[in-house]
């Protein structure tokens, strides 16, 4: 596996591929944009009108922007991957890089390390940016919970990515997983907690999510609810790393 290890030189040449590509580079920017946006002008409204107006667990209300900012995180990681399975894309990629696993990480390592790195600059900026506008309820930067709520949602933002990439690697269609993962984070993912709280708790999205809650239900807490989304994470980055091994180019 050490031969198959990520270079300098591919990790760069995989960079290149994000930055160049207008829809996928335009997908991680929203993950920001998105995300804060949508908190800041939410708290504008009605953030300061009575305790509890957005959300009962004020903490989880200061990233109600990120229940669409993961939406992008998706856009970004089934992109980023289907990219090279357009116009044979794929075969010049093996032709530069042979060794099927090599490519596969170094995709992953980029894809994953530019998600981290929005996803913490996104964590902070939302935090800050929607508190503005919360008058007396609002959270001070270094209260219970806000640092991790700030640090866990930018490896949220990353994991969600992840999990769409190696998705997107196993079907090898962008649309296929946008279809599958939106209207489930959006819409399924809530229907299925109403009626069964308890199985609820572990899917990927809802685990993930508990790191930004300052009131904890359930069996698991902020830490192994994110790890149990890691999980879902690792499945599907396995999954992806077998397809691209066994299947033509």
């Amino acid at each position: 596996m050490s031969a198959a290890l990520p270079t300098v030189p591919v990790l760069h040449s995989e960079w290149i591929k994000i930055r160049s590509l207008r829809g996928t580079f335009g997908a991680l920017i929203a993950i920001l944009v998105a995300t804060a946006g949508i908190q800041t002008l939410t708290a504008a409204l009605i953030g300061d009108a009575e305790a509890g107006s957005m959300g009962d667990d004020p903490l989880f209300a200061a990233y109600y922007g990120l229940l669409f900012g993961q939406v992008a995180a998706i856009a970004f990681g089934a992109n980023a991957l289907s990219a090279e399975f357009h116009n044979g894309g794929v075969r010049t990629s093996l032709t530069a890089v042979p060794n099927r696993t090599r490519f596969y990480l170094s995709k992953m390592a980029a894809v994953g390390g530019a998600a981290l790195l929005m996803g913490q600059i996104t964590g902070l900026v939302t935090f800050v940016a929607g508190q503005q506008f919360m008058g007396p309820y609002a959270l001070e930067l270094g209260g219970p919970g806000t640092l991790r709520a700030i640090f866990g949602s930018g490896l949220y933002l990353m994991l969600m990515t992840l999990f769409a990439a190696g998705l997107t690697a196993v079907l090898r269609s962008a649309t296929a997983v946008l279809s599958l993962l939106i209207p489930f984070v959006l819409m399924v993912s809530f229907i299925i907690g109403a009626k069964a709280a308890g199985v609820a708790q572990y899917l990927p999205d809802r685990a993930g999510q508990l790191v930004m809650h300052q009131e904890m239900t359930g069996d698991l807490g902020p830490w192994t609810g994110l790890g149990v989304m890691a999980l879902w994470t690792a499945a599907a980055l396995i999954g992806g790393w077998l397809a691209v091994r066994r299947r033509d180019a």
